[in-house]
């Protein structure tokens, strides 16, 4: 089921370093906050405040059963996360909006960047990885509105038919990362 987050949701997914936490849980799987912290390059009291903050709006939460002591775990929450509609966004709502696409956009180009100047893949010798990375495809649709939308959906069930957490995930898959990105040309 879809997921629309309040202003104040959306305005604690647009804080660059909240997004970095989101997407090294998303990329990574569960971690504490001291582990976040030195994968980021940032202290343990900075990243707890931002998980709290981001839990406190349902984007994380604490993985049960993994932690020793007072150690936590944390693991990015597995949603449909949708934003509202640009007709029915206020100004304040849309620049919140248009920053958090603006950071997210710019990390998962500078990701994009990196792994294609590293190799992604890893392992040279592996030619699944090596062929299968880096699919690309650009191209232009004529639709209407209401195509646009359906078109949108039948991507997220196509995406979603692939979804699995960390965990149930076959030992030789990797996290991908897929984006979707429509605007009309003119």
């Amino acid at each position: 089921m879809p997921f629309t987050p309040s202003l104040s949701g959306l305005k604690a997914l647009a804080h660059p370093r909240r997004l970095q936490i989101m997407e090294q849980l998303a990329h990574h799987g569960p971690a504490t906050s001291a582990r976040l912290a030195r994968a980021l390059g940032l202290n343990t009291g900075a990243t707890s405040y931002h998980l709290r903050a981001l839990a406190g709006h349902g984007f994380v939460e604490e993985t049960a059963g993994t932690g020793h002591g007072r150690e936590r775990w944390w693991r990015a929450v597995s949603q449909d996360l949708r934003l509202p509609p640009r007709s029915r966004q206020d100004a304040e709502t849309r620049a919140v909006v248009d920053e958090m696409n603006r950071l997210a956009y710019a990390s998962d180009l500078r990701l994009f960047e990196e792994r294609q100047r590293t190799g992604a893949v890893g392992d040279p010798e592996d030619a699944d990885w090596q062929d299968a990375a880096f699919p690309y495809s650009r191209g232009t649709i004529r639709v209407t509105p209401a195509e646009l939308r359906g078109f949108f959906e039948e991507y997220i069930a196509l995406v979603n038919r692939y979804k699995r957490a960390h965990e149930d995930a076959p030992s030789d898959s990797r996290t991908v990362l897929t984006r979707f990105l429509a605007f009309p040309a003119s």
